[in-house]
């Protein structure tokens, strides 16, 4: 089968890996264009380039994928099968009805939950003991195509956007291994999905991270994985950005002020919040380096009824 492979960060290469490991035809790898990147400004690669270029693949990378100028370069691949993870344009219906077998994207939850962009860190936010990766064959509408497989990918109590997003990588890529080969056989039976218990991730944003210390610790410590590993959840210290990278929750009667510290212990910093206490143990005050609360205590002095925020 003849797949061209739509992809752009990181999430996207361990199923174009998969796809070359298995035998399969990539004829061309679609991506977005190289931005400049770090203090010199110098032009970076897409994760999945720097992929294809390593296997030879040749690569395509449109500034709008639905210009007629982009639409023929895709027809000229003459692909059985486009297959998308995390491309980051949409597709026109011209593009979606290109190929023999349509379009099929890897989508990081178990749909139609968690529909749209951050499904992985919603995941997390939200509580959930359980996300998973779909394949579903695209439509026109957002994350709203028939599914085609599953697989469900528990959530530990430990587990930080960093670390799900990894999960769901390898998951998808060994999903898609195992769907293609039905997709071609034509055994699949496509699942609509229902509309009616669909919820949307909506794109994570740099403020999404600041710690509102009147919110229960528990919904806190769901922030603190939820945005690692950007944009990290964090707070203000003595004028300072402070980072909380790891934290726990504990359990409190007593009720001092939200964002109060209330006990420094040799290796954590205990803040009052809404409802119980945050136990930070991992921090980056702003300049330094990522450290154990045990070391930052080595250079900051942190008191009982210090205010953070």
């Amino acid at each position: 089968m003849k797949i061209v492979f739509m992809g752009t960060p990181d999430f996207a290469v361990g199923a174009l890996e998969a796809l070359v490991e298995a035998g399969h035809e990539v004829v061309a790898v679609v991506t977005q264009p190289d931005k400049p990147k770090g203090r010199g400004k110098e032009m970076q690669q897409t994760p999945v380039k720097a992929c294809a270029v390593k296997h030879n693949i040749e690569v395509f990378q449109p500034i709008k994928i639905k210009t007629p100028e982009a639409v023929e370069v895709l027809k000229g691949y003459e692909a059985d099968l486009f297959v998308v993870a995390a491309f980051g344009q949409i597709l026109s219906k011209e593009i979606l009805d290109m190929p023999k077998y349509g379009c099929v994207n890897i989508h990081a939850s178990l749909l139609p939950k968690y529909r749209g962009a951050a499904p992985i860190q919603w995941a997390i936010l939200d509580g959930e003991k359980e996300t998973g990766v779909t394949i579903m064959q695209m439509n026109e509408g957002l994350d709203t195509g028939d599914m085609l497989t599953k697989v469900v990918v528990p959530i530990e109590d430990t587990d930080t956007g960093e670390s799900l997003f990894d999960k769901l990588a390898e998951a998808g890529a060994k999903l898609l291994i195992e769907t293609i080969p039905q997709i071609e056989a034509g055994t699949l039976e496509p699942e609509p999905q229902d509309d009616s218990l669909s919820t949307y991730a909506k794109m994570i944003k740099k403020e999404m991270g600041l710690i509102d210390w009147k919110r229960e610790a528990l919904v806190l410590e769901r922030l603190v994985r939820g945005m690692n590993s950007w944009p990290s959840a964090y707070t203000h210290f003595q004028g300072k950005t402070l980072k909380v990278w790891e934290a726990e929750v504990e359990t409190c009667e007593a009720q001092a002020v939200p964002g109060s510290v209330v006990e420094v212990t040799k290796n954590s910093i205990k803040v009052q919040t809404g409802k119980d206490l945050l136990v930070l143990k991992q921090i980056q005050l702003e300049g330094k380096k990522r450290m154990d609360v045990a070391a930052f205590l080595l250079g900051y002095k942190v008191e009982t009824g210090m205010m953070l925020g």
